[in-house]
């Protein structure tokens, strides 16, 4: 199942169907402000498992990211010096990923790694989503192979072909982009950029 959503002044039934489904733990491939992406409620371990078991993730080698609304609630599920706050206020929203050590609020599939992804993407969509979900939102690009058509990953018709039936429902929000967020590790005693990407960082 394939619905548009506007950057705003969407419709409220069209808005609750899909936190009705992140609440009930289904999956959802959305835009972000970089690529499409994958992803479901990132508190139900379930269907965090489903996602993973999709994009081929191990979750005690990899790290998961999650999407939130803001900053207040970055907080509830990452630990932040005050220099991390700092540089992620002045970067977000935005097209980075930024490492962080997570907190017990998330569910054990996350604690086999301590660090977990954050981002909060310049897309209107999913931080509206998440923030009617009231919970961050678990998410991966969308498997992407260099060699197929790039105009796949891009056209939201031709992801629901290939993957609408891995997944509860795709939000076609417009075209998307082949470039991946800029990652910032924030663990260690300097911020770090692990892959560049997208996101141009101000330190």
């Amino acid at each position: 199942m394939i619905i548009r959503l506007y950057d705003r002044d969407n419709d409220p039934a069209q808005m609750k169907k899909v936190t009705d489904i992140l609440e009930e733990g289904g999956t959802v491939i959305y835009p972000t402000d970089t690529m499409y992406a994958i992803g479901c409620h990132a508190l139900k371990e379930r269907a965090v498992e489903k996602i993973c078991r999709i994009k081929g993730i191990d979750p005690r080698k990899n790290n998961l990211s999650i999407i939130c609304y803001d900053l207040s609630e970055i907080s509830r599920y990452a630990r932040m010096e005050n220099a991390t706050f700092k540089l992620m206020k002045r970067n977000l929203p935005g097209p980075f990923t930024f490492i962080l050590d997570g907190t017990s609020r998330l569910p054990k599939i996350f604690r086999s790694r301590k660090e977990i992804g954050i981002r909060m993407p310049d897309n209107p969509i999913i931080r509206e989503i998440a923030r009617q979900l009231d919970a961050p939102v678990l998410t991966t690009t969308i498997p992407y192979n260099e060699d197929e058509d790039p105009g796949y990953a891009t056209d939201p018709e031709l992801i629901d072909e290939k993957w609408g039936h891995n997944v509860d429902l795709v939000i076609d929000g417009g075209p998307g982009s082949l470039t991946a967020s800029t990652v910032v590790d924030c663990t260690g005693p300097e911020f770090t950029i692990v892959r560049q990407g997208a996101g141009v960082l101000s330190i």
